[in-house]
């Protein structure tokens, strides 16, 4: 997290840190990794003792631009009408569709430890009068508007275009008005049938003051505006509007150039992606954030944004594989390695900083929390599946001791957190069912090298006795290249023996999780190929 430091670092005097979203529908789990950005930079800025203002804001006088997330008979009407106009689609009482999804959002914010110190929606604020000073500038300026959409971003408006959008006084609708004239009071515009390809204009046309919420600004004026009302000194965007000619350098020269300030500066930040692509609300593409934040808690969820840099894209698709048991690998790691203990493999630099600011409370003892105990995520799913295993009793048996009150509290979290992924992402191999009744027939396919492997193992288990579940990786391992065999078939040899497929879940966790006179016992059937001469217990 040394971008965090140096950055709080680099600058002096007040804040203003500003974000915001369009709320265009479900909002996908990518796009917290803002907001999560958004409040490290706050915490470290407020370790620093600077005096920090946070807003973020719901940018819902935007035009429904999209389809995916609109009921069939709602399209043709709601399309191009600001999203804060549209009723809302759930009957929970929000008072539009943009509120609803907005609100849904943010939602998760307090629960991941981001506090904003305020919201603010666009369709509150335009009908104030707050905006009608820039809507004037940026309407005497239309020349210089257009001249800085060529020279930025290659982009051609006619000489009559004016940057402003209204709400057209026939349909409602914004996205397909277009303003040709303005005379110092009021503007001229046309709502054309055809000015975009995803909605249809009426074709009405007429006169009428942009002022007091009539008109909207295009968002790169909007933007630019933004930043002079409310004073912002610090705002991060996404790859997408960082880009050469994007969104940020035209509001950048819109706003030097037309409202006469610096703008903030900017921490681009890379895109989460799902099967190589861009996570899109637009294209219901990615995990929903608020289904995501039921399963991962919120440290685990700040550590996933937190980990890689910010100008570094993620990879992340947690339906059907072990994304999530992954992710909380790692924040393990890094704690272990808070903690001074040993781990394998490299760590990234910075892991004591990293694990700092995914803690939920930004006073919290680091220290304290890096040496607490934290059950393996992959174990504990094991365990839920097994009847009659007390849980607790298991934990505290691998750890030695009994648990702290905050050790409770983390296997609490993730019991929950495990129970949720079963329910939800796991893929079929994590579900087990351990065939007690004798061994499966389908050990029947095991090789004499496999069954020597296994024989071996139940003799390094008598002799070890591992418990924890990287034990008993370690003595799978061992006793593989002692054996001379391939770790792929070593541990197919164990999921046939147990479960009776060859796959299945991390197998020292699953082995972990049973009692080890069962697994001997298995052990040693598997490698004789002999059938149970009587059952052991039911199927779990």
């Amino acid at each position: 997290m040394d971008w965090a430091d140096e950055l709080a670092a680099s600058v002096s005097g007040p804040q203003v840190i500003n974000d915001s979203k369009t709320p265009s529908g479900t909002v996908h789990v990518g796009s917290l990794r803002g907001p999560v950005l958004l409040d490290v930079i706050v915490r470290a800025m407020r370790a620093r003792g600077l005096d920090i203002t946070y807003l973020y804001g719901v940018d819902d006088m935007d035009p429904m631009d999209a389809q995916a997330l609109l009921t069939p008979d709602a399209v043709e009407d709601a399309m191009g009408k600001p999203l804060a106009h549209i009723p809302d689609q759930e009957p929970d009482g929000h008072a539009s569709y943009a509120r609803h999804h907005a609100q849904v959002f943010i939602d998760i914010f307090d629960g991941l430890g981001i506090r904003p110190d305020r919201y603010y929606w666009m369709s509150d604020i335009y009908p104030t009068g707050a905006m009608d000073p820039f809507i004037r500038t940026a309407l005497d300026k239309a020349a210089l508007v257009r001249e800085i959409y060529r020279r930025v971003a290659n982009v051609q408006h006619p000489d009559a275009w004016h940057p402003l959008s209204v709400v057209c006084e026939n349909c409602g609708k914004i996205g397909t008005t277009i303003v040709t004239g303005w005379d110092g009071e009021q503007v001229t515009y046309e709502c054309r049938e055809r000015l975009v390809e995803w909605a249809r204009g009426c074709g009405h046309s007429g006169k009428t003051s942009p002022f007091g919420g009539r008109g909207k600004l295009p968002w790169n004026l909007e933007w630019a505006a933004q930043w002079s009302l409310f004073g912002v000194t610090i705002e991060p965007c996404g790859k997408d509007l960082a880009t050469a000619g994007g969104s940020r350098d035209r509001s950048d020269a819109i706003a030097r150039e037309v409202f006469e300030r610096e703008p903030p500066l900017n921490v681009p930040y890379e895109f989460i992606n799902i099967g190589g692509k861009k996570m899109s609300t637009s294209k219901g593409h990615g995990a929903a954030a608020h289904e995501i934040a039921e399963v991962i808690p919120p440290e685990q969820l700040r550590f996933f944004f937190l980990r890689p840099k910010p100008n570094h894209a993620v990879e992340f698709d947690p339906d059907g594989t072990d994304a999530i048991p992954r992710l909380f690998d790692e924040i393990d790691r890094f704690a272990a390695a808070t903690a001074g203990r040993e781990v394998r493999g490299e760590i990234a630099p910075g892991f004591e900083s990293t694990l700092k600011y995914s803690l939920l409370d930004p006073n919290a003892d680091v220290a304290a929390e890096a040496a607490a105990f934290r059950p393996a995520f992959a174990h504990l799913a094991l365990l839920l599946q097994i009847p009659n295993v007390d849980v607790l009793a298991r934990v505290e048996a691998e750890k030695g001791s009994p648990l702290t009150e905050r050790e409770v509290e983390i296997l609490d979290e993730r019991v929950r957190a495990a129970n949720a992924w079963l329910e939800t992402y796991a893929p079929e191999r994590a579900r087990l069912t351990v065939r007690r009744d004798g061994l499966p027939e389908e050990a029947a396919a095991l090789d004499a090298t496999q069954r020597q492997f296994l024989a071996a193992l139940a003799g390094a288990v008598v002799a070890k006795q591992p418990s924890a579940g990287d034990q008993w990786q370690d003595a799978i391992f061992t006793t593989a290249t002692d054996a001379g065999l391939e770790p792929k078939a070593a541990f197919a040899a164990l999921y046939l023996a147990f479960l009776g497929r060859s796959n299945g879940p991390r197998a020292g966790w699953l082995l972990a999780s049973l009692e080890p006179e069962f697994v001997i016992g298995r052990l040693r059937e598997a490698a004789a190929g002999e059938a149970a001469t009587a059952p052991i217990g039911g199927a779990t």
